[in-house]
């Protein structure tokens, strides 16, 4: 079956894996009004064509954080990545690493640090909650330099949990288990359930040690609520920093002001994001929040973009709003789902391709040279 689109990957995936995991990645919390928006603001911003224009020689490559991009969309970080596909997160940070892009591993990845870092030779990033208990937070950031991840991405836009109302109607566990409710979608696909079977992992492999003797979903939620820390503020980013010494980026800034602090406590970067429409719904959606982060920043800390990032044109839409580059979650897994290793490399390949082409079309050469110019005035 021909693929040639992220949409072609992503009902590909519906049909591979259990409705469960599926659902997981392809939603949003409450009644993902947060989610729709970020999907319907970018396609509602209008490209700009252009004609005349010696677009013969383009120029893909972007530098981000002192790394070479070969292309301004990097890997953020998924939870559960290793139930879409069997070693899932070291089949993805490979398929990065080949292509030329960064790869972050999210603490709640089924693979753990070590198995990923065994797996590549790149540096890749590593995601962070700051949890109550410090010292776990200690031990992972000891990991994760043993391991030479590059750099840190702190996540703080879930200092409680938003409700994903599918996952529990859908029976969600980890590890996945078999019931009367999901008997039928992991019998129609045992394709699937043999690889995640004798993958290497089937649970939270960097939160084994605090998680033994854990049942399923409700527990972990529970020791969600009880571990990550509600009353996390910006003087925890000194404390951070204190124990990581290479970059620190900052996931989940929506609001101006957040991001001029960010700036003033010393991040490198930022990600503006609203958690995939899967915290906050009724928030905005992050590509109308990033040109105001981008004017309260003023250089002074590279901004990257997520939010329900598909092709190109969204890219390029992205950044000539402002941002340095994109993440992509969601479209990362239903590749993996979908494909595999091999179906990442095709996700970015389309991607890629998608970009070339519009950026080719308004008349531009250059990715790192992008401004509003290529959009409709609005």
């Amino acid at each position: 079956m021909i693929a040639n689109s992220i949409e072609d990957l992503r009902q590909e995936a519906r049909r591979r894996v259990p409705r469960a995991i599926f659902d997981y990645a392809d939603r949003g919390s409450y009644d993902e009004v947060t989610f729709n928006r970020n999907l319907e603001d970018l396609a509602a911003l209008q490209l700009r064509q252009r004609v005349m224009v010696d677009v013969s020689q383009q120029q893909l490559a972007t530098t981000v954080l002192g790394e070479k991009w070969t292309i301004p969309v990097g890997i953020g970080p998924t939870g559960l990545t290793g139930l879409f596909h069997a070693n899932g997160e070291m089949l993805g940070a490979r398929a990065a690493q080949a292509f030329g892009i960064p790869f972050c591993l999210s603490t709640m990845s089924i693979c753990s640090i070590e198995d990923v870092a065994g797996f590549v030779q790149k540096p890749f990033w590593f995601q962070l909650y700051l949890m109550r208990d410090r010292s776990f937070n200690v031990e992972l950031l000891d990991r994760a330099l043993a391991a030479n991840c590059s750099a840190i991405m702190l996540t703080v836009d879930m200092p409680v949990q938003g409700l994903r109302r599918r996952d529990p109607k859908n029976g969600l566990s980890i590890p996945p288990k078999l019931t009367l409710r999901n008997a039928f979608e992991i019998a129609m696909r045992p394709a699937w359930a043999l690889k995640v079977l004798t993958g290497r992992r089937r649970t939270f492999g960097n939160l084994e040690a605090r998680l033994k003797n854990t049942g399923g979903l409700k527990t972990l939620a529970e020791w969600i609520s009880q571990q990550f820390d509600p009353t996390v503020t910006w003087k925890d980013l000194a404390w951070l920093r204190e124990r990581w010494p290479r970059k620190i980026l900052i996931k989940g800034i929506l609001d101006p002001e957040d991001a001029r602090l960010a700036v003033e406590h010393g991040v490198d970067a930022l990600v503006v994001s609203n958690h995939g429409g899967r915290q906050l719904d009724g928030a905005r959606s992050t590509i109308s929040a990033l040109p105001g982060i981008v004017d309260a920043v003023q250089g002074r800390c590279e901004v990257l973009f997520d939010g329900g990032v598909r092709n190109g044109q969204d890219i390029l839409k992205a950044l000539a709003l402002g941002a340095r580059g994109c993440l992509i979650g969601k479209a990362f897994l239903y590749a993996l789902a979908a494909r595999g290793e091999a179906g990442v490399t095709l996700a970015l390949d389309i991607m890629r391709k998608e970009l070339a082409v519009s950026l080719a079309l308004t008349g531009a050469n250059d990715v790192t040279r992008v401004t509003r110019d290529v959009l409709v005035p609005r």
